[in-house]
């Protein structure tokens, strides 16, 4: 199937000169939806994986059905401010600005098998303060998994040899 087509680009979004990958046009087509969760799922499936870390907000979208397929257990990584107990949270940087991300002390358990889900990889920033937040609570790193990464940002440098799968690529 051809992901790429599914995707639509939006210019000057979310400011000008920046073009935008917009994935609700896959998500709202029930087969690539469907097909994307299903090759995923195939792809890590027998790694017994423990936990999927799904990045805020559109890592839920994809992290959540894989976690089920998986028949692992989901974690949602937050925004400040967003999670009730007792958090780990690091502050990075974003292609336009800073932000921070935070996960629960008690998400994951040293030596836990993790996954990390998110919808896009850029310059790097978010997937590495996820990658920072997992290893402080011990769990093991098997992949990061991204719909879509922008290649010319090279957002996998900021990994630390991190394993990084991409559906759809762009240079």
């Amino acid at each position: 199937m051809n992901y790429k087509s599914l995707i639509r680009e939006v210019p000057n979004f979310p400011k000008p000169g920046v073009l935008f990958y917009d994935i609700t046009t896959l998500l709202k087509d029930a087969r690539a939806f469907r097909n994307v969760v299903d090759e995923l799922a195939s792809r890590y499936r027998g790694q017994h994986i423990a936990k999927v870390v799904g990045i805020e907000s559109r890592g839920f979208i994809l992290g959540s059905p894989l976690a089920y397929h998986l028949e692992a257990g989901f974690v949602p990584v937050r925004k400040a401010g967003k999670l009730p107990a007792d958090i780990f949270e690091v502050k990075y940087n974003l292609e336009y600005s800073t932000s921070s991300l935070a996960i629960h002390r008690d998400a994951i358990t040293i030596g836990e098998r993790v996954l990390i889900v998110d919808d896009l990889l850029a310059t790097g920033g978010t997937a590495a303060a996820t990658v920072h937040l997992v290893r402080q609570l011990g769990g093991e790193i098997m992949g990061l998994v991204v719909l879509v990464e922008l290649e010319s940002l090279k957002g996998r440098d900021k990994l630390n040899g991190c394993e990084v799968h991409s559906v759809i690529t762009y240079s």
